[in-house]
């Protein structure tokens, strides 16, 4: 398949222009509730990461990661718990300090119901 160069451009600048869902995700123990919480800007790449570590044997939240390997994937559950919107203002590009109060805020709201944290 050839892709004129005018159409491969379009195309490139079409992606650079896309933003990925960004947010705080849970990788939730079904067995024990425990949650692992983590925040990112690029909530479908972070995810498919952290499972390929935990798969792989290297996540650096070593005790995720010695439950992951004890009792398995499915013993799990990977759950999306909010996404933030990007602001109109095309100026903001640092999300950071607005991802780690997210996940200020879940932490809180999880410990209210009693849920325990890797």
């Amino acid at each position: 398949m050839n892709i004129s160069k005018e159409k491969k451009k379009e195309l490139q600048a079409q992606y650079k222009l896309m933003k990925s869902d960004m947010g705080i995700f849970a990788v939730i123990n079904k067995s024990n509730a425990k949650y692992f919480l983590e925040t990112t800007p690029d909530l479908k790449g972070r995810i498919n990461s952290t499972k390929f570590k935990l798969n792989a044997g290297g996540h650096y939240n070593k005790e995720l990661q010695k439950d992951w390997q004890e009792l398995g994937e499915n013993a799990f559950e990977i759950k999306i718990l909010e996404q933030i919107e990007y602001e109109e203002e095309e100026s903001k590009t640092d999300y950071l300090e607005d991802l780690e109060l997210l996940k200020m805020i879940w932490r809180e709201k999880l410990s209210k119901d009693m849920a325990q944290f890797y």
